[in-house]
Order: C-alpha cells, then structure tokens, then sequence
C-alpha cells in the first residue's frame, strides 16, 4: 500500500475508520478500497483502476453490475459518479450526477444490486432474530 505521507502525520479519522485523513483531505484511494470491500458481495467484479491515475484527491473503481453492465466511477470529495460505460474508461464529456454514497449510486444503477443488498439485509436480520438479539 502506498501512502502520501509519513506515518505520523496519518491520521484516522473518528467517522470512517477505514479513511486515513491527509491534513484535511481523505486519501480517495484508500477511501476506494473501503467502498470495492463493503459492497463487493452485491456486484459481479469490483476493483480500484490500476490503470487510471488515482491521487489523494480522486480515485477510479471499475465495476460490472450483476446485469452485466461496466462502468467506470470516479470517487472524490464531491461523491461517486460514471465516468465511463467501460472498465478503465473516462469520458470528459460525461456530465453525471454525483452520488454521496456507492449504495445510492447502485441502487440507481441495478436492480440486482437492490436485490442482493436487500437479500442480504433479511438474512442479517434473520440471523439477530434467531439469536433472541
């Protein structure tokens, strides 16, 4: 993993435990990471772009939808957006709406996103009922 600063000028932030904080800016390629492993289970592939630059500032997550659709989403401060209908893929010319959380831009894009989260959820829930939680 590599990492912009030295250690002793991380600093983990009390809202996200899973952000190192730059200053006063979250590193969006470690924040990128976080956003592949929490829904990861609910999509076909997730990945962090190897091939697109990420910086401290943006960072770039392929991902197929379970219908079998590929985008290219751009992660910053702003939010999540496409950029691409393609792994690896940004189109300067797109002009898309930024969502502040993943599960709200995949609830927007797949059905079957909704589905396995919503899946997912009643098996949780399940799970604490059998338990007498």
């Amino acid at each position: 993993m590599e990492v912009d600063c030295q250690p002793e000028e991380a600093i983990v932030s009390s809202f996200d435990e899973d952000c190192v904080v730059l200053g006063d800016v979250k590193d969006m390629r470690l924040e990128a990471e976080a956003v592949v492993n929490d829904v990861l289970f609910a999509v076909s592939e997730m990945h962090v772009s190897q091939s697109l630059t990420s910086a401290s500032d943006v960072a770039y997550i392929n991902v197929e939808t379970r219908e079998g659709n590929r985008y290219c989403l751009e992660l910053t401060e702003a939010g999540l957006r496409v950029v691409g209908y393609a792994f690896d893929q940004v189109d300067e010319d797109l002009n898309t709406q930024y969502h502040e959380t993943v599960y709200s831009l995949l609830d927007k894009l797949s059905p079957g996103y909704r589905e396995a989260f919503g899946n997912a959820l009643l098996q949780r829930l399940e799970r604490l009922k059998q338990n007498g939680q």
